[in-house]
């Protein structure tokens, strides 16, 4: 798993079409408006029968200004008063989701993303999390994952001890790029200074992980540009970075109208820069997880990954495999059991909610059988880059080369360019063909066959 990844530039050129991320199996797209609030309720209840451990992730939308590249559901504002309305509901919703849990499960996981978390203040907050601490039983062991998403430019040392003193023991920062060219034309102006200020403060703090977030292929990057970006960001050493292939869809996200289209890389430029992320982590100890994402060898998704441990869901990488997963806020997403739910994705939509005490979710998904099969087999594709053929067949009863025929057929491409082996025992990745990981689970997706389809296919970022 933690060879150098071999890198061809034209085997990424030609396999660069458009894919899903897999932060869920089977994807949003795939979700409908006839399952709510009641079936969220009834899969609660099942959930509960095994006192599972729980993820808790709340969105917290707020933004001071836009950046143009955001693919978020995020508001821009500046006023106060917004936040403070918000986070009033946001405590209706959790009171109306946690009576229906058992409080055997632990809270293990948390997370704050947005947004930005750091909109509102810690104490704030301090409110928010005392709050699920009386609806919730909250972990207290070391291990817990506390996690929030901090932008660089509005939050303070001060503000970041506070966190880590509410329990708070990882955080992830916003960067992008340091270029000031990419930055005027993305409206993200951030010092390099103010960025590694906050990191020390986390570290100061306690917190015992920071990552940090790239993208490659915005407006104006050029080789040059990028590779002093990752230096500065290597000699900083987080514990982790993802780095993310910038997703060009003004159809869908209407922020990224604001951009000049021919600022753009030329497509030879983008796969340049991935090969200097690539290249400058792995020589700096880096290994790579997956999907963009890299990590010191001694951080907890290295260390889970290679005992099989690591999971993939909405809030990305998590070493918390068993955990039902609770959205609470705008737009959240909740994986319970065997069912995904998302919440009303505009305000006005889930305030009503909220206000009527109705658990505020638009439209979910109750899996099948072969949702569940499908599911896990993506799952170890995406975290492992390993199907192992027998267990699958242990867990679902069933016979692998019968069942998945059709995507082993549709893997003998891939197979004969050396992106993946195909052997009765297993389905795994090659180094060359970890990159497009996205490429291989998409031969197990059932809904991307043609007879699925709905009549406007759902729109994906391309896999590199």
């Amino acid at each position: 798993m933690n060879d150098t990844l071999p890198f061809d530039r034209e085997l990424l050129r030609r396999y660069d079409r458009p894919g899903p991320r897999y932060t869920s199996y089977p994807t949003a797209p795939q979700f409908l408006p006839s399952f709510g609030a009641e079936q969220l309720r009834e899969h609660i209840r099942l959930s509960n029968t095994g006192a599972r451990a729980l993820s808790i992730y709340a969105h917290m939308p707020f933004c001071l200004s836009p950046c143009f590249y955001c693919g978020c559901n995020r508001i821009i504002t500046r006023d106060a008063a917004r936040g403070e309305r918000y986070l009033e509901r946001l405590l209706s919703e959790a009171a109306l989701a946690g009576p229906l849990f058992d409080r055997g499960g632990e809270v293990v996981q948390m997370h704050l993303g947005g947004g930005t978390p750091n909109f509102f203040s810690p104490a704030q907050i301090g409110r928010l999390l005392d709050a699920l601490a009386r609806l919730f039983h909250l972990s207290a062991l070391p291990e817990r994952d506390f996690s929030i998403e901090l932008d660089p430019r509005t939050v303070s040392p001060g503000d970041i001890a506070a966190l880590a003193g509410l329990g708070f023991n990882r955080a992830s920062l916003g960067v992008q790029d340091f270029d000031p060219q990419v930055q005027r034309a993305v409206n993200r102006i951030q010092t390099v200074d103010e960025t590694l200020s906050v990191i020390e403060a986390c570290r100061g703090s306690g917190m015992r992980s920071v990552n940090v977030d790239l993208i490659y292929g915005l407006p104006l990057q050029t080789p040059e540009g990028f590779a002093e970006t990752l230096r500065t960001v290597i000699a900083a050493r987080p514990d982790r970075l993802a780095v993310y292939g910038y997703a060009h869809l003004p159809q869908i996200f209407k922020p990224q109208r604001q951009l000049d289209d021919t600022f753009l890389p030329h497509p030879e430029t983008r796969i340049a820069l991935l090969k200097l992320a690539i290249e400058q982590l792995s020589a700096a100890g880096y290994r790579y997880i997956g999907m963009d994402h890299f990590a010191l060898p001694q951080d907890d998704l290295a260390r889970s990954q290679e005992a099989g441990g690591l999971h993939r869901n909405f809030m990305g990488y998590t070493t918390h495999a068993d955990c039902d997963l609770l959205g609470l806020g705008v737009s959240a997403i909740s994986h319970i059991g065997a069912s995904f739910s998302q919440n009303a994705r505009d305000l006005p939509g889930w305030e009503a909610a909220v206000d009527a005490g109705v658990l505020p979710v638009w439209r979910g998904l109750a899996l099948d059988e072969d949702d569940l099969v499908r599911a896990d087999v993506i799952q170890r594709l995406m975290c492992g880059a390993r199907v192992d053929v027998a267990a699958v067949e242990s867990r679902h009863g069933i016979a692998f080369a019968r069942y998945f025929a059709q995507a082993l057929a549709k893997l003998r491409p891939l197979e004969a360019d050396g992106l993946v082996t195909v052997t009765p025992a297993a389905v795994e990745a090659t180094p060359r063909g970890r990159l497009l990981l996205r490429l291989i689970a998409m031969c197990f997706d059932g809904y991307l066959e043609p007879t699925s389809q709905p009549a406007e296919a759902p729109r994906y970022s391309k896999v590199v």
